[in-house]
This record gives structure tokens, C-alpha cells and sequence, in this order.
């Protein structure tokens, strides 16, 4: 209990500004956690649905890779989906690639959604912050010049020390809110990377099975 007494002193100093600080960072906070696990999850499931399709591709089947692919609701189901379809009516490289383009566009916002938040509430956060202590300034000055002369620098310093307390809390949120975005942006840099990855890989496959007349 003896070290929450100071975080709570420090909260409740800081007056007004540190609630709505507090919330953005509660907000982040929560968009940080499902972005994350959601990222982890369509990272795992990407690689198990490329494995199984990778399979069928490697066969020749193209019929049920493009059953297994329709099937599944991961990022590479859909954009290898929009190949397969393709493929079966086109038997040009460049169509089949516009294609999973097509799908890749539909794939990307799902990955990055809410992410670019992260660095808003860290902006908002930290101008909060300075919003807040410019106007505990502002109050302290007021209050000093009403003040006895002999009181004045022991009641300035105090007031200036709350006042920055507001400061203090807005880049306490924002500074990990923008490291957990540079991770998040990363993350979903790589899966983006692996995906087009798979593409053409699938492209690769694609035209050698189709030179080589294998099954569509």
C-alpha cells in the first residue's frame, strides 16, 4: 500500500487532465492487446492454411486447393481464393496475378485496422499533457500574485511542480503506446511480406503446372 500512496498523490495533483489522459491510455491499451492477439492468431492460421493448400498446389490439384482456400477465412485463403478462381479461366500469369492483387488490397486493411490509432492517442495524450500544465501554470500564476511577497517562491515552485505532473502522465502514456505501435506496424509488415511471399510461390507453381499440363 506504502508505494501506491505516492502513484495516487501524484495522480490526484495533477487535477483535471489526468482523467481523460487515463482513459486514452486505458483505450490504447485495449486496441494494443486485441490487435496483437489478433495478429498472432492470422499469423499461425496463415501458415497452416498455405501448408494445406501448398499441398493440393504441389499435386497438381488446383480444384481442391481452390475448395480449401474458399473454405478458409484467413488473409491468404482469400487472396490465393481470388487466384485459383481465376485460374481457372485465364492461363496468363499477369491475370492470375491481378487477381490475388485484387485479393491482397481486400486483405491489408484487415490487417492494419485500428493499428494507426495507437499513434493518435499517444499525440492526443501528450498534448493533453502540455494543455494541462500550461493551464496549472496559468493557475499558479494567478494564485502568486495574490499571494504575501514572502510566500510566493515557496508557492510558485509547488504549483509549478503539480502543474508538470500533467506533462509527466501524458508522455508516460504516449511513449509506450508508440512503442507498442512501431511492434504492431512491424508485425503486420511481416505478415503482408508472407503473404505476397505465398503469392508468388502460387505464381511460381501456377505456371509450371500449366506448361507442364498438370490438372486445373
Amino acid at each position: 500500500m506504502a508505494i501506491l500512496e505516492p502513484v495516487i498523490r501524484f495522480f490526484q495533483e495533477g487535477g483535471m487532465f489526468m482523467y481523460p489522459i487515463l482513459i486514452i491510455f486505458a483505450g490504447g491499451v485495449a486496441i494494443a492487446i486485441e490487435r496483437y492477439l489478433y495478429l498472432s492468431l492470422a499469423t499461425g492460421a496463415n501458415k497452416r492454411t498455405w501448408k494445406k493448400i501448398l499441398t493440393h498446389l504441389n499435386s497438381g490439384d488446383f480444384k481442391a486447393a481452390l475448395q480449401a482456400a474458399s473454405k478458409s477465412k484467413t488473409a491468404i485463403g482469400t487472396i490465393l481464393t481470388y487466384g485459383l478462381s481465376r485460374a481457372r479461366t485465364a492461363r496468363r500469369r499477369d491475370d492470375v496475378e491481378t487477381a490475388m492483387e485484387e485479393g491482397l488490397m481486400e486483405a491489408i486493411p484487415r490487417m492494419e485496422k485500428r493499428t494507426h490509432y495507437l499513434s493518435t492517442l499517444a499525440n492526443i495524450a501528450t498534448l493533453l499533457g502540455l494543455l494541462g500544465t500550461i493551464i496549472g501554470l496559468i493557475e499558479a500564476f494567478t494564485a502568486v500574485s495574490n499571494a504575501d511577497p514572502a510566500e510566493k517562491a515557496d508557492l510558485l515552485s509547488a504549483s509549478i511542480s503539480v502543474a508538470m505532473n500533467t506533462t509527466a502522465f501524458g508522455l508516460m502514456a504516449a511513449i509506450p503506446l508508440l512503442l507498442v505501435y512501431a511492434v504492431l506496424q512491424s508485425k503486420t509488415t511481416a505478415i503482408v511480406d508472407s503473404l505476397e511471399m505465398a503469392s508468388v510461390k502460387f505464381l511460381n507453381i501456377f505456371n509450371e503446372k500449366v506448361s507442364s499440363g498438370g490438372n486445373s
